[in-house]
């Protein structure tokens, strides 16, 4: 079991198949309201707390998980500060879904509800060592009626990195492949907020400033 801090209020648990065979859980288990899936979730939060300082006491909890191809199971934890009873946890379900991208797609388009949450998905691809640069140098984001749409394009196939990048963006942002009739349409009525490195030029200036020199 592998837990990264995304956030100050989100981490990712990665749970492979034998943390589940050591934790006598199973799949099914999970999918259930069972006893064993709530002594599960507990495990984790435990560990989530001792090794990353991520504490959840006293706060009302988002709990979205998938599985990918190879029966990885990932989960996502977002805290609130808002009070809720303990057993709150145990009342609200989640599921866990398998997601999967067209592999042989070079263009995607992503929609961010403000810029904030953009942000948090570049910090995310930052924290989680994707080299977006690798991955493509044609990122640029639009305003569109309020939302946020980043559009990227030339997707190296190639690089070793593509797969660990689709398994992250498909965890945590509302991602799409669109027509060219919808790229058409964001290139002559959005307003360009950030062209052509639009990420990395976020993960530079946003997340990782450097210190001017001098």
């Amino acid at each position: 079991m592998k837990i990264e801090r995304l956030t100050e209020n989100k981490i990712r648990v990665i749970v492979k198949p034998s943390d589940l065979e050591l934790e006598k859980i199973s799949m099914k288990d999970l999918l259930s309201q069972s006893l064993e899936r709530q002594s599960f979730l507990n495990h984790m939060l435990e560990r989530a707390k001792v090794e990353v300082g991520f504490d959840t006491e006293g706060c009302r909890l988002l709990i979205e998980g998938f599985s990918s191809s190879d029966d990885i199971l990932v989960f996502t934890i977002t805290r609130y500060s808002e009070f809720k009873k303990s057993n709150d946890l145990t009342k609200k379900g989640f599921k866990v879904k398998r997601k999967t991208f067209d592999a042989n797609s070079k263009h995607i388009i992503f929609k961010f509800k403000n810029f904030d949450d953009f942000c948090e998905f570049c910090e995310a691809v930052n924290n989680y060592n994707c080299n977006i640069t690798k991955i493509s140098k044609n990122s640029t984001l639009y305003l569109y009626n309020n939302t946020y749409y980043l559009i990227i394009n030339n997707i190296n196939l190639d690089t070793n990195l593509i797969k660990k990048f689709y398994s992250l963006t498909s965890e945590f942002y509302n991602s799409f492949y669109s027509s060219n009739e919808f790229e058409s349409k964001l290139i002559e009525h959005a307003k360009v907020i950030m062209k052509k490195n639009a990420i990395s030029n976020t993960i530079n200036y946003f997340i990782n400033p450097k210190e001017k020199e001098g």
